[in-house]
């Protein structure tokens, strides 16, 4: 067994294998022991409450309270931080039932801007251990250190360790750590002890580990897989390690094989670092629930405006494009429509999803609606001349126009008369 220091870094010397409580050198209780702690390389780097604690450093008046980060009365929780947890709060909870759960909350709506400059500051520091970083999502990564100790002078967890360190002196925020011998592991070992957390799965656990673990844990198996198992008995991970992979493929095809190897902690995935966006979309969830196809199109437009946005600043174009709808009931409606050629024009989007809303909007109340384009592409292949479409290029060059002046005075310096709702 070897460990060392999460504080001061001190190396660990085990006596008669019984670890220390605190470090001998600065009598920190936070160690970090286990029989395989200098051989894993795979790691996953999880921001703790994210916003809220984006939030709580901005504003250090709220570092003892309560605090959400979410919509308005019909929202939904975007993240809270541990104080409001301990109420109940949790993410995707509906709003209204968070202000039940902790009606002392300061309630805050999030600043997708900010957040995105402090993950990206965080990448920043990842960059500096390795190029092997693959994001997951704004405050969450994978991070393979494989052949790195002779680079840093020390092995991937101490490395990891430092990083920690190094976010939470340099950026403000806390993030948790989980190391292990492939992605799946880390990312489970990353959530076992939040804040602040540094876990590890080696190899010889792996089997004892999961054993006891719902199935649900397994990446890409949801409610309606986890209920199809549960019909058959199967809850656990244990009682799948127990089961031939003949048998699991046979009754459940391809997922009988995914969950026959993650159950054994078999995950062959790299950490991908170029990683290439399947989709970009963007929806919203009304304080009031709306059936008037006219007021649902009016708020279809500027989500459209924000995919367009979004496809030229990552130089992408889309050519599905998909809606989305939720109705007061939370059934979920989605439709999609492939145009000729990628588009990144949020006029050709509209259109689109338009035209799909409008098939659909026909008496129903809804109270969320979204829309997204996949099938990506380069931009220089967006939007050519149709001349089947004669007005076509007018629009492009219109659009073009409109993006140089907010590029220069902002977002709100031109708008199209659309952006101007009307209420009936």
């Amino acid at each position: 067994m070897s460990g060392f220091c999460r504080e001061c870094e001190a190396v660990i010397e085990m006596t008669a294998g019984v670890p220390p409580e605190r470090c001998p050198h600065c009598r920190a209780p936070r160690l970090l022991i286990h029989a395989e702690l200098h051989e894993l390389s795979i790691g996953h780097v999880d921001c703790d409450a994210f916003y809220a604690a984006v939030e709580k450093r901005d504003r250090p008046e709220l570092r003892d309270r309560p605090l959400i980060i979410g919509g308005g009365h019909r929202g939904v929780v975007s993240t809270c931080c541990y104080i409001a947890r301990l109420s109940g709060v949790r993410s995707a909870m509906p709003m209204f039932k968070a202000r039940k759960l902790c009606p002392e909350a300061v309630i805050l709506p999030p600043d997708m801007g900010k957040y995105r400059r402090v993950g990206q500051e965080i990448r920043q520091l990842m960059g500096e251990l390795t190029p092997l970083i693959e994001p997951i999502s704004i405050d969450e990564a994978f991070l393979d250190l494989t052949g790195t100790n002779a680079l840093h002078r020390m092995s991937p967890a101490q490395t990891l360790n430092r990083l920690t360190r190094r976010i939470e002196r340099e950026i403000g925020v806390t993030v948790s750590v989980g190391l292990s011998h492939n992605k799946f592991l880390a990312k489970l070992a990353s959530d076992l002890d939040k804040p602040r957390g540094f876990s590890i799965i080696g190899r010889a656990e792996t089997l004892t580990f999961l054993a006891e673990r719902s199935v649900g844990q397994i990446w890409g198996i949801g409610k309606v897989s986890r209920e199809q198992l549960a019909k058959d008995g199967i809850v656990t991970m244990g009682q799948v390690q127990q089961m031939p992979l003949d048998y699991l493929t046979q009754r459940y095809g391809q997922m009988g094989s995914h969950i026959w190897h993650l159950a054994r902690g078999l995950d062959q995935r790299r950490v991908e670092p170029d990683s290439a966006a399947k989709s970009i979309s963007a929806e919203t969830t009304f304080d009031i629930d709306i059936a008037d196809a006219d007021i649902l199109t009016q708020e279809l437009w500027p989500l459209c405006e924000k995919v367009a946005e979004r496809l030229k600043a990552a130089d992408l174009a889309g050519q599905v494009v998909h809606i989305k709808l939720k109705t007061a009931g939370f059934r979920l409606i989605t439709r999609q429509a492939r145009l000729n050629a990628p588009t990144q024009l949020a006029e050709t989007l509209y259109r689109t999803g338009q035209a799909l809303l409008r098939k659909e909007a026909t008496g129903d109340w809804f109270r969320l609606i979204g829309i997204g384009v996949d099938g990506l592409h380069d931009a220089e292949d967006a939007d050519p001349i149709d001349l089947a479409d004669p007005d076509a290029d007018r629009r492009r060059r219109v659009e073009e126009a409109m993006d140089s002046v907010r590029a220069k005075l902002g977002h709100d310096a031109i708008v199209k008369g659309r952006s101007l709702k009307t209420t009936k």
